[in-house]
């Protein structure tokens, strides 16, 4: 048995199919994975998302600490209520979580981690804080729910707190126990609120009564893959640069003195030249894109499908690869031992429900 949720009953109430995911049960879908993704593109859609990890660094050298571990430069949050994602890396590179990073107020921050990851980051996280004056709390007492789609500030306002939807983009605002960011991983406008895990349940049920379509597992990826959001263990992992994943744009170069964990690694990349690139493929014949396939690109080499799967937006089998670097249009994936085509794109294909792509 898995780790339960504090919506766990509530999602057992509207008949999920439950799932296994790093360790927790959630829901996969509560009937219609393809209606739960459409609603969030077309209306709004909620998601129970206290799995992830919540994690508190505070103290007089919270700054300098986080500036240490992440490869994105925390000093650039210049006022309370600002958020950035990043990823935390490893000596060689490797990205041992890609995270979100807020700025919550004087010296505190909070991370936002991968379930799968948490453990293993907060034993990191306190290991490196050992040097700083920095304190490393988890959160195990908030739950966490996402509210998303073109609808979702109206929803916000009427439901979650008044004004939330003059948030900008990456920010957030704490409004008594609640903590809400205007942030999400499904490529819509979208909320995510942590609060206590004893007012979960009313606050779910709230937006369930507003009218909102509660989501599972399976529109989340689904959702996530068309916005060309990495999924950590499958697009990158501890062995993957964010160069070699097409996250270089989160690596804060300058100021030049400012030494993060991983940083002479990364250069030496950067000067060297990656061998391989991080696209987006559109299989153009019969078949699913799926995480491990080979990619062939005539005379140039062979890459790997990172993930794959069906868009129902586009009505088309898409996916995420990493290639060699002299990969132009177009390239093949072995899929049941056919080789099948694919055009390749960048590695992006909806944004708030417009495709970005020709097809």
């Amino acid at each position: 048995m898995g780790r339960r949720t504090a919506l766990y009953e509530e999602h057992l109430a509207l008949r999920a199919r439950m799932t296994e995911f790093s360790g927790w049960e959630l829901p996969l879908h509560y009937g219609s994975q393809i209606a739960e993704h459409h609603a969030v593109r077309r209306a709004a859609g909620m998601f129970d998302v206290s799995h992830l990890g919540v994690v508190d660094v505070d103290g007089l050298q919270a700054t300098p600490f986080l500036r240490r571990i992440l490869a994105n430069d925390i000093a650039r949050l210049a006022e309370p209520g600002r958020i950035l994602y990043a990823c935390m890396l490893n000596q060689d590179g490797g990205i041992l979580d890609d995270l979100v990073a807020g700025f919550v107020d004087d010296r505190r921050f909070r991370l936002i981690l991968n379930a799968g990851r948490r453990e293993k980051d907060l034993s990191w996280l306190r290991r490196q804080a050992a040097a700083f004056s920095a304190d490393v709390t988890p959160r195990d007492d908030l739950a966490m729910i996402a509210v998303q789609g073109p609808d979702s500030p109206r929803i916000a306002d009427a439901v979650i707190a008044t004004g939330s939807s003059g948030l900008k983009p990456f920010s957030a605002m704490q409004r008594d126990d609640r903590f809400i960011a205007r942030t999400g991983y499904t490529g819509e406008d979208g909320f995510e609120i942590l609060l206590p895990q004893a007012e979960a349940g009313s606050l779910w049920r709230q937006v369930l009564t507003a009218g909102v379509q509660p989501c599972g597992l399976g529109a989340r990826d689904t959702l996530r893959l068309e916005a060309g959001m990495r999924l950590y263990g499958q697009d990158m992992d501890e062995t993957v640069t964010p160069l070699a994943c097409g996250l270089g744009w989160t690596v804060a170069w300058e100021p030049e003195d400012r030494d993060f964990i991983g940083r002479g690694a990364l250069e030496r990349e950067r000067i060297g030249g990656s061998p391989s690139i991080f696209v987006g493929l559109i299989l153009e014949e019969a078949g699913i894109l799926r995480s491990g396939q080979k990619v062939a690109v005539e005379n140039v080499g062979e890459g790997v499908v990172t993930s794959g799967g069906f868009s129902p937006t586009l009505r088309r089998s898409i996916g995420l690869a990493r290639v060699p670097a002299a990969t132009g249009r177009d390239c093949w994936v072995e899929i049941r031992g056919s080789l099948k085509r694919a055009k390749v794109v960048k590695p992006r294909f909806v944004h708030r429900g417009n495709s970005l792509i020709d097809i």
